[in-house]
């Protein structure tokens, strides 16, 4: 049986389109933080303590974008500021208790969620998904580095 060939621009325009529903169905509900709040108090939690400037390069948004999302993150009592050894001008973020709870308590809600898509899907098509996975992780990876 002769391959059939990879259109690129076809499978682009399909994951596209398919992470865009997925991500519509794992939404945060109610009071879940938001996807970029979510992704900046992990980023504290992984990388801290870390400068807000660091911070805002690291989620690829501008500094007035990450200054409204720590001003955010301090406000709910997730994140902390403390000062910076190496520059008085400047401070640092660190996660607080409350904040290392809030990651794991969003987490565990979208997991939850996918698990629930999960379940409509047969055992060949969860192995197909689960074969999937390396290279979307891959790709995930090199579009943060690019």
């Amino acid at each position: 049986m002769p391959e059939t060939e990879l259109n690129r621009d076809e499978v682009a325009e399909r994951l596209t389109l398919v992470i865009s529903r997925l991500s519509r169905r794992i939404r945060p509900v109610g009071d879940e933080l938001s996807h970029g709040l979510l992704s900046a108090l992990s980023s504290v939690k992984n990388s801290g303590p870390i400068r807000p400037s660091d911070l805002a390069r690291l989620e690829h948004v501008a500094a007035p974008t990450m200054t409204r999302i720590v001003a955010d993150l301090e406000n709910r009592g997730l994140v902390e500021r403390a000062p910076d050894p190496l520059d008085g001008r400047s401070f640092l973020l660190r996660t607080t208790p409350r904040g290392l709870d809030a990651v794991a308590d969003a987490r565990s809600a979208r997991t939850a969620r996918v698990l629930a898509m999960l379940a409509e899907q047969s055992d060949d098509e969860l192995s197909l998904i689960s074969a999937a996975l390396p290279a979307l992780e891959d790709a995930a990876v090199s579009a943060v580095s690019a």
